[in-house]
């Protein structure tokens, strides 16, 4: 009787064995088929494939949340009516702005550039900016404060950080206080970058107050329909009365409380303050984003945009390129290509994460071998350890062609910044990485102004004194388990 129950509970087991491996196998050649079906790059195609038969349904449920850029199909419904009514809104507009873009400040060779950056934004250049870079975060955050308290009709904000302590929570009163004097608030920050603040008693108070607050992106892990959970808004942007914008690297965070236990140093950001013609732009992208966002399944998308002209305070020549999985594919990618191939001098490269595709190392590359000096400044020491190793791979074959490599040591360098001969530069929220380059929402500016330029330049100049030059010689000793490590994770670098 005893041998019967054992030779039973052998076969179940055997049975419930040959089934998981049959259904392994079958969600293995579901994922191989889909990616072949989606023309994944090569590497990532590869990297999936690999990480499904590797990692057993693990790697099909990896798969299934962020495989691919779906955005959920609801808010794909609500992004074709949004589309629609920018076209309608921008129409007449757009046509007079881009027959104004025929009379080119500058060289004639960056027409292509500019060309290509309307085409990818969808938004026109514009004339008349004025541009402050500042490039100390404490005064990046005194500056928005002031504006903040200083504002008399709206204040629109969106972040894909909003931390807490310090700085960030005098921003958010003074929000409160300007909704509770009148002035029509809106603040829009990402679900997952801002979980701490979407736990705390913030949005609770800011809603009590009568600011509109929104959560971006918001994660439904019962319901894949709402669309991938990593694809995130990545944008850092400021609007107060229509008439002064911020964007840049920096995050609603205060350096002195933000991260001290990672111990990896001060976050060191750089933002513009934008007055002029460019802040429409910015507040077009804002009340895109915003019309997106609300999961209220039913209700017709509201999109508030609208061409709000803004006079002119400056020379400044800009163009805002907004990108991400809701338009051209690569857009970040393309423009940052482009650019780097119109570089006839030099070409400064600053960035937190450093995790390139093929066709971006090679454009880097080739400007280096027509004699361009082309120096990339990336943090010694990042909040992502993984990320560290994979960009490492890359430093020897760049090094090989003549690319001068530095690493920041006073903290994570956060700026994300690329100035082109003295001609122009393109500043935001795009890291040099898959996720900036192919998932997130992000923002850059084109910008055309000799005085900018100049000064982002030196804003980078400062940092290569900060950092350590790596040394072609000393960098080919590294030990064999750092060459492992590079090697392990530039094979999972599609999906960092």
């Amino acid at each position: 009787m005893l041998e019967n129950l054992l030779a039973s509970d052998n076969l179940w087991i055997a049975a419930v064995g040959a089934g998981a491996f049959a259904l392994q196998i079958t969600l293995a050649l579901l994922v191989i088929l889909r990616v072949i079906m989606t023309r994944h790059p090569p590497g990532s195609a590869f990297a999936w494939i690999m990480l499904t038969v590797a990692l057993p349904y693990v790697g099909f449920f990896l798969y299934v949340l962020i495989g691919e850029r779906p955005i959920g199909r609801w808010r794909a419904y609500k992004l074709k009516h949004i589309l629609n009514a920018w076209d309608r809104v921008h129409e007449k507009e757009r046509r007079r702005q881009l027959q104004q873009a025929a009379e080119f400040p500058g060289s004639q060779r960056h027409r292509g550039l500019v060309a290509l950056a309307q085409k990818l934004g969808d938004l026109p250049m514009t004339r008349g900016s004025r541009l402050e870079l500042i490039g100390d975060s404490f005064h990046a955050l005194e500056r928005m404060l002031e504006d903040v308290r200083r504002a008399r009709s709206s204040i629109s904000m969106e972040f894909y950080i909003w931390s807490l302590g310090g700085r960030s929570d005098e921003i958010a009163q003074a929000v409160i206080e300007a909704a509770e004097r009148g002035v029509v608030c809106r603040i829009l920050v990402d679900d997952v970058g801002s979980r701490q603040f979407l736990r705390s008693p913030w949005p609770a108070k800011m809603l009590a107050a009568g600011v509109h607050f929104n959560r971006a992106l918001p994660i439904h892990f019962l319901s894949l329909t709402k669309g991938r959970a990593d694809l995130r808004l990545h944008r850092k942007t400021v609007i107060i009365d229509d008439a002064v914008g911020y964007t840049g690297s920096l995050n609603m965070i205060d350096p002195d409380v933000f991260n001290v236990s990672e111990g990896v140093g001060e976050w060191i950001d750089a933002m513009v303050r934008v007055e002029g013609t460019a802040v429409a732009h910015l507040n077009e992208v804002f009340f895109f984003d915003w019309a997106l966002q609300p999961d209220d399944e039913g209700r017709p998308p509201v999109y508030a945009g609208g061409i709000r002209q803004t006079p002119a305070a400056g020379s400044a020549a800009v163009t805002v390129v907004p990108s991400g999985p809701t338009t051209v594919d690569d857009a970040n990618k393309r423009l940052i290509i482009e650019a780097i191939n119109c570089a006839r001098s030099h070409v400064l490269l600053t960035t937190p994460y450093f995790v390139p595709d093929e066709s971006l190392v090679l454009a880097i590359q080739n400007a280096s071998l027509r004699g361009v000096e082309v120096r990339l400044c990336v943090p010694e020491r990042c909040d992502s350890k993984f990320v560290s190793w994979a960009s490492r791979r890359y430093f020897s074959d760049l090094m090989d062609c003549g690319v001068k490599i530095l690493l920041f040591r006073d903290g994570v360098l956060h700026t994300k910044a690329i100035t082109v001969d003295d001609d122009f530069a393109l500043f935001g929220t795009v890291n040099l990485d898959n996720r900036s380059l192919h998932l997130n929402f992000e923002m850059m500016l084109l910008v055309f102004d000799r005085d900018f330029v100049h000064s982002l330049a030196q804003l980078q100049r400062g940092y290569e004194r900060r950092a350590a030059q790596l040394q072609p010689i000393l960098w080919h000793k590294r030990s064999r388990l750092q060459r492992f490590l590079e090697g392990l994770f530039y094979l999972c670098s599609p999906l960092l």
